[in-house]
């Protein structure tokens, strides 16, 4: 069976490798070390600090930056149709100096396209930006999108933006210009309401209540109904909490919906037409109770498959996606809701990698 990944991480080796791609004066600041990337504000206990313990470089020092491991761990292993790059890196994190924080998307979207995307035709690539100036963000996005790998802006959740908000539109004007889907991924400046917690385990269990605003933000505030040629997809927060939410939105909108006249279906409707959630990390769950949660999301077209590579919770498409459900439901997970999210079609057959010697 074809199997589409929609959630893997690469990434570059140095934030100098950025250097070439960068202008003045931020190539210099970069090359002479006075921003050296975003800093972890906590320490990975697993054994590859974060990712798989396998995945090493041949020094045996912990790699995200090397296509040949990626190639021989995930894509011929799992014999991918296409992998989704969604990156390590997201700019938007930086909230001062927002000029720089333009510059390095630019700059990284300059990287991939040259050390990843040309690599393998399996790739396709997300398009990372600077949110925080929707302005440029937008002519970023008008500038890669002519790139043919290009499926989708990245917008990474952060603790101080719900992109529901007006200031945010033309980062969506320029998504639907350009037939692009909006992507959303947690990172490591998404906290719950408390904050990030005590322990990375409670920090990681709180990663679902920071993607739930987001998606409300989106509906309430009109985004689906502004832009409906506009599809969205939600990476790596699991799926079981979009149930609860679809019911609270209807709930509410029965209510109220008196404050939000731009809103023209019931929100659950939006989400099951035009949402999109990755499995990973998938719920250790019974067969049974995946097709209950399918059943109360009211359609089995919002899952997509992701392994979320290389990290520690790795998803294997052999065990995370239960083989005793339905042979439909199982296929559209693993590929066919994928492909039709992506717009690859029924052509969606598995390209040779050139590097594949």
């Amino acid at each position: 069976m074809r199997i589409i990944d929609t959630d893997v991480h690469e990434s570059f080796s140095s934030i100098k490798d950025l250097v070439p791609y960068l202008p003045e004066p931020y190539k210099s600041w970069i090359a002479n070390g006075a921003w050296r990337g975003f800093s972890q504000p906590f320490a990975y206990t697993s054994p590859g600090l974060g990712n798989r313990a396998d995945v090493r470089s041949a020094d045996g020092s912990a790699s995200v930056s090397d296509y040949s491991l990626m190639r021989r761990q995930l894509l011929d292993e799992y014999d991918l149709s296409h992998a989704v790059l969604t990156g390590y890196f997201y700019p938007t994190g930086l909230k001062l100096q927002y000029g720089l924080a333009t510059a390095l998307a630019a700059a990284y979207n300059d990287y991939v396209v040259e050390h990843w995307l040309s690599k393998d035709e399996r790739f396709l690539g997300s398009i990372q930006i600077n949110a925080r100036d929707p302005e440029a963000a937008a002519r970023e996005i008008d500038r890669m999108a002519a790139h043919p790998k290009m499926r989708q802006v990245m917008l990474p959740v952060v603790d101080d933006i719900a992109y529901g908000h007006p200031m945010y539109r033309p980062i969506f004007e320029a998504a639907e210009r350009n037939r692009l889907m909006v992507a959303f991924h947690h990172t490591t400046f998404a906290q719950g309401p408390y904050g990030m917690g005590l322990h990375y385990m409670e920090r990681h269990c709180l990663i679902p209540i920071s993607l739930m605003p987001q998606v409300i933000s989106l509906v309430c505030n009109g985004v689906f109904d502004a832009y409906p040629n506009l599809r969205f997809i939600i990476l790596e927060g699991g799926f079981s909490w979009l149930p609860h939410v679809m019911w609270r939105m209807d709930r509410e909108y029965r209510q109220g919906r008196v404050e939000v006249p731009w809103l023209k279906k019931l929100p659950s409707q939006h989400c099951r037409e035009r949402l999109r959630l990755s499995t990973q990390p998938t719920e250790d769950i019974s067969s049974e109770d995946w097709m209950k949660l399918i059943d109360l999301m009211g359609t089995d077209d919002i899952l997509v498959f992701s392994t979320d590579y290389p990290h520690f919770d790795f998803d294997d498409p052999n065990a995370a996606i239960p083989k005793s459900l339905p042979p439909t439901t199982r296929e559209k997970i693993l590929w066919r809701n994928a492909a039709e999210f992506y717009e690859l079609g029924e052509h969606n057959k598995k390209i040779p990698s050139e590097a594949a010697e």
